[in-house]
């Protein structure tokens, strides 16, 4: 319950009240200025509330790292549901005040919280698990994710919290799983790995290893652990400058990339935020929408349970590669069916059909792994910048498609689906080249594999007759070593 949960609940609480917020913008306006706001300037208006979201949650995972090697993983998350509770109050109190800022407020406050909270939920998580299970530990953060968005479609409905005299409450509900969290994981352990690796302390380690998986022998995963202490020489966390600089870390730089930015702009998250444009598009009647909406989280929550159950079996890779694949067939036939639901009756249905293909795809494939991976490729000096870098790129593409997808829909119509499909095609071939498999190995075991197929490497230094360096030979190049 996490940063990954409060997240999914953003996500999705966010379409539920729009027209309402809409309406109390235009209001609140009136009542200032004695004159209605322009249509123009509400949607524009709205577009910041949406965006500004993951604006905070910049600013929360760039100081993820810091906060995480200096506190603690536990400490950080506990503290992280502080502020969620602040935001809930701030923007429950919005009507009341009448004042759309304070929603603005509440908004950056609680993507504060989510940018933080999900990098260092992630990394909690992951140093936590035994490695055979560190798949499927990991990609609950994901599972949580989804329900967290059901949870917030299911609320959301007018019969429960989705009526217009009470969204300020529905937009204050984060503050309920933020409240458990407080009070229940205190009671936890920290991270083994943090314990160990970062503070060095090999008694606390194995406390929080035997309050984990129970009292056994744990001199493997304690020797594991202390062989990467030993390849890191003690070294403090790196930051991000750091981290960037280093040739040899340079693919896992590029996976990283391709697991946050580009994940972003490969559409799904556009459904969520613009659930009702989407579906009112696809020529779904206004009143069956909503129920509609919980029926794309729903498949999402299962189809990440299953992957869940692959992720051991059928490996990072595989499953990565074959979501993208078909994510980007399905964008392409929804174009078609967008094109033709004006000319055929029972077209719009097929859209629908289509959206759920699509979230199906996503959740058995990126949805899972996108999130495991970036906790596998760094190792333990590296992870906190690592999850800097992931978390920034992951929440600028979350920014950009909050900005501009309302925009695309205006004046592309279905025609802006062919992007999100050559964004999915292009991961496609990039995941197949680039990434690595990472099932059943240790940290310190994917960075040597690394290290011996890296993808950038110096060329040979050659020296010509003259004794000097021509300047070609120094230089950066492609290696073909797959």
């Amino acid at each position: 319950m996490g940063g990954t949960l409060q997240h999914g609940l953003n996500m999705s609480l966010i379409s539920a009240p729009s027209a309402y917020i809409k309406c109390f913008i235009n209001e609140t306006w009136l009542e200032r200025y004695g004159t209605a706001m322009e249509e123009q300037v509400i949607k524009v208006t709205w577009s910041v509330i949406v965006s500004i979201y993951p604006i905070g949650a910049v600013l929360g995972a760039l100081i993820a790292g810091h906060l995480s090697v200096k506190y603690g993983r536990k400490n950080c998350l506990v503290f992280n549901n502080i502020l969620a509770i602040v935001a809930a109050a701030i923007v429950g109190l919005s009507r009341m005040a009448r004042s759309f800022e304070m929603i603005l407020v509440a908004r950056f406050l609680y993507g504060v919280n989510a940018g933080n909270g999900m990098n260092i939920h992630c990394m909690y998580l992951m140093e936590c698990s035994p490695k055979k299970l560190r798949g499927v530990v990991t990609v609950t953060t994901a599972i949580f994710i989804s329900l967290g968005k059901c949870l917030g479609q299911i609320i959301g409905l007018r019969e429960i919290l989705g009526s217009e005299s009470v969204w300020p409450l529905l937009m204050a509900f984060n503050a309920i799983p933020a409240f458990i969290q407080l009070v229940t994981l205190p009671w936890f352990p920290e991270s083994p790995r943090y314990l160990l690796i970062d503070k060095g302390n090999r008694a606390l380690s194995i406390n929080a290893l035997q309050r984990l998986w129970g009292k056994r022998d744990f001199s493997q995963e304690l020797e594991e652990m202390q062989a990467e202490r030993t390849a890191i020489r003690g070294k403090r966390p790196r930051s991000v400058w750091e981290l960037c600089r280093d040739p040899s870390v340079w693919s896992q730089l590029a996976i990283n990339m391709m697991m946050s930015l580009f994940i972003q702009l490969s559409g799904i998250n556009a459904i969520y935020s613009y659930a009702f444009e989407i579906f009112h598009a696809a020529g779904i009647p206004n009143e069956t929408i909503p129920y509609v909406s919980i029926g794309t989280g729903l498949i999402e929550t299962i189809t990440l349970l299953i992957c869940g159950f692959f992720v051991e079996r059928a490996g990072r890779k595989s499953l990565l590669c074959g979501g993208l694949g078909f994510m980007s067939l399905w964008t392409a036939l929804l174009t078609v069916t967008f094109s033709l639901q004006h000319l055929v009756s029972w077209m719009p249905y097929c859209s629908l059909v289509i959206i759920f293909a699509y979230v199906l795809s996503y959740g058995l494939g990126p949805g899972g792994v996108a999130i495991i991976l970036p906790s596998e490729i760094f190792l333990q000096s590296d992870r906190p910048a690592g999850y800097v870098i992931n978390g920034f790129l992951n929440w600028f593409g979350l920014f950009l498609i909050g900005m501009v997808f309302s925009f695309m829909i205006e004046g592309l119509g279905y025609l802006c689906f062919l992007i999100f499909c050559g964004v999915c095609f292009v991961l496609t071939i990039l995941a197949y080249y680039i990434v690595l498999e990472t099932k059943g190995k240790t940290p310190l075991e994917i960075n040597e594999e690394f290290k011996n197929r890296k993808f950038w490497k110096k060329a040979p230094l050659r020296v010509s007759p003259n004794g000097t360096i021509p300047q070609s030979t120094v230089e950066i190049i492609m290696s073909t070593a797959f």
